[in-house]
Order: structure tokens, then sequence, then C-alpha cells
């Protein structure tokens, strides 16, 4: 294991050899195994666009998929009613106290750095992976390659599943570790996977085995994958994990000299976008670009409850502020472009979960309360251009097939 701690002297291998020839001789992202498939497994069909859809759990754990082309739903079965979710943009994964529940939504896209691959294939419920307490899931940007990282902080276990077997319908274990009980986060780095425990990050070998020295990390929260590496949260930094020459590096990101404001400890973005945003509570948002290695902090006037960074042409950032509303931000400047009417307050004012998520086009977000979900050109003065208004209450939803 290497470590670095200079500003802007690491750019991963993979990266540097990428030749713009198409898929004639593909190169992975840093991130990923070099094994390139393309996305594709058997069985799934090859699409010319990609199969945007709404994937939800209301809270009995009934699953729900809207499909954003035809507006169609579909049900997809029921799971463990969720205590809190996460996606990789093709699975959710569906937790409680005693375990995790994995949906595939059937749809995904492949990035390939300078074009994509988009597929369809069933959608299905997967099964199950046991634990105690509810658990925190790490992916990476590839829904058939590499792992995937669950966290249970009852046991102290840190579990790596495979997620090729996951494309094919199996759950498979390729570790299971056991650290001291609490908070932790099991995260990919291409074919190794860091675990962030107590006030340090151990890397392993895809069969567990330790990799290297341990590197410290003050309080881990917060994790997130982009076309750079794998990104951890720390007390004092962010820890930037790539692989280069097959071996992992890690690189710490400290926050800016003299700051005060509140670190981050939640990341969000457009999938696989190098730069990434974070509140600091009570002061604005941090954004993180892992491509400069570098922090910057955007004072609100609002209280923000959420960010997430679209690092699209015009620097757009959106943020879910305490009054329900979606602004949205420059991310140069911070200052504000445009805001919605208040969507969700009703939904925060009941202490319900609501999550917003960006693509390059469009945001969403949901309101259980509410009983809605909502479409959102952020690109054109945060205007709602659809609403939904599904059967079953949103309690968590992932956009899926980005």
């Amino acid at each position: 294991m290497l470590h670095r701690s200079s500003p802007r002297s690491f750019l991963p291998t993979a990266l540097l050899l990428f030749a713009l020839t198409g898929c004639a001789a593909p190169t992975a992202p840093a991130s990923e195994p070099s094994r390139d498939t393309h996305g594709d497994i058997d069985g799934a069909a090859e699409l010319a666009e990609p199969a945007l859809g709404l994937t939800s759990i209301d809270g009995d754990g009934r699953v729900s998929h809207l499909d954003l082309l035809d507006e169609t739903t579909a049900d997809l079965g029921t799971v463990r009613a969720p205590v809190a979710t996460h996606s990789d943009g093709r699975y959710l994964f569906s937790a409680d106290d005693a375990g995790v529940s994995i949906v595939d939504s059937g749809v995904w896209t492949w990035d390939h750095v300078d074009h994509f691959h988009y597929y369809r294939a069933e959608a299905r419920i997967l099964g199950d992976v046991a634990g105690e307490g509810v658990a925190t899931v790490a992916t990476s940007n590839s829904s058939t390659t590499g792992g995937t990282g669950l966290f249970f902080p009852g046991s102290g276990e840190a579990v790596l599943l495979d997620t090729e077997a996951l494309s094919k319908g199996e759950i498979a274990e390729t570790f299971r570790l056991t650290v001291d009980p609490g908070p932790g986060l099991v995260v990919p780095a291409g074919s190794f996977a860091a675990v962030a425990a107590g006030d340090e990050v151990t890397l392993h070998a895809a069969d567990g085995t330790r990799v290297g020295d341990p590197t410290a990390c003050p309080s881990p929260a917060g994790t997130i994958t982009t076309r750079v590496g794998a990104v951890i949260g720390c007390q004092d930094s962010a820890l930037l994990i790539a692989v280069e020459d097959e071996q992992p590096v890690v690189e710490r990101i400290p926050y800016p000299a003299g700051s005060t404001a509140p670190r981050a400890t939640a990341f969000a973005n457009r999938e696989g976008r190098p730069t990434v945003a974070g509140v600091a509570e009570g002061a604005g948002v941090w954004l993180l670009d892992t491509r400069e290695r570098t922090w910057t902090l955007l004072p609100t006037a609002q209280p923000v409850l959420q960010a997430v960074a679209v690092d699209d042409r015009d620097a757009n950032v959106l943020v879910l502020t305490a009054d329900g509303s979606v602004r949205v931000l420059d991310g140069e400047t911070g200052a504000e472009r445009a805001a919605s009417v208040p969507l969700v307050a009703a939904s925060l004012a009941a202490g319900l979960p609501v999550n917003l998520v960006a693509d390059q086009q469009r945001a969403y977000l949901n309101g259980p309360a509410e009983d809605r979900l909502w479409e959102i050109d952020f690109a054109d003065g945060a205007r709602v251009a659809r609403e939904f208004a599904p059967e079953r209450s949103p309690l968590f939803f992932a956009e899926t097939g980005r």
C-alpha cells in the first residue's frame, strides 16, 4: 500500500493510459478492476438510451418501480421494512437492525469514461444478508464487477459482497471480518476494499487478507466513489483510495487550514463525477474536488439538509433546505441561481426520510408525507417538470438505470 500527501501529484495510471479508441482497447477507471465486459451480463438487453426509473420502497417494505419513459409502475415484491437504504443506480439495499435486503431494479448504465452502455434485465429481489445493527452500505461505480461493502455496527462485522455475483442473481460474500462494534464502513476500491472502523482504515484484498499498514482516520463517516477513486470522510480530512499498478494507493486531502466549519459526514454527486458535495452543518456546503484534491466551502443563507454536486459545465450544486425547497447554487461562488417552492415541508416536519438525487439533466425528490415523487429541471429555474402520485408512499427511493 502506498501513501501520498502532495495535493496534486497523483493521477491514477488507468486514467493516464486510457486511449481514445472507443471499445477497441478499454481501460477501466482507477476504482474498478481491469476486466471489462462493458457492463453486459447473460440475459440482458443492450439499449440505445438509459432505462431510467424511480425504484421506491414503502414503510412495509413493498417495492415499486416507476418507468420514467412511459410512466408505468411495476410491483417488484416485498423486502424487510427499511430503516435506511442505499443505491448504486441499479441495486437498492434495504437495511433494518437485523440485516440487509437486496433489490435488483434490472436497469443500469456502464460508464466507459468517454461513452456509455445501457442495459435492461429482469428486475428481482435477490435475498438477504444477515447482520446486527443497521448496516452502512458502500458501492462502486460498477454494478457488474468489483465489490459491495456492508458494515454491521452491532456486531462489528465487515462484509464484502461479490458484485459480479449480484449481477447474476447470487449473493456471495468474498469476506466477512470482525472488528470492534460501532460505526464503520467497508468501501470497495477496485479489487480491494477499505475497512474504516475506530480511528483507522485498513486495506484488504478480496479474500480479506490485510494489505499494508493502517491509515489514521479519526471518526470515519461518509463515503462515495468517483472516477478518480473511493472517498472516505475523516474528522480532519478525506482519504482518497485508488489503484495504481495493481496496488491500492491512499492519499489524504486535509480540510483547509484554519477552517472552523463542521466536517462533512455524507457525500453526494452526479454518479461518477469527480466533485462531490457534503453538508457543513450550520455553515453551508463543502465541495471536494477529487481530481484537484481540493476542498471549497460555499456559505449558504439557508440551513442546508442535503447537497448534491451536479459537477456539470455550469458547476451547479443542488441543496435541500430546511423549508423543504430545492435550491440551485453556483458551485464557484455559492450564489443562489433558483429555488423551487417548498415541496417536502410536511415530510421534514414529521421526521420522515427525504432524499435528493441528480443526474445530468434532472433532479428527483421524494415526499413520504406528501405521497409524491418530483422531477425537477434544475437548469430551468428549479421548475417541477413532473409530479408523480404513486400508490404506495415512497419512504425511500433511488433513481435507477443511471
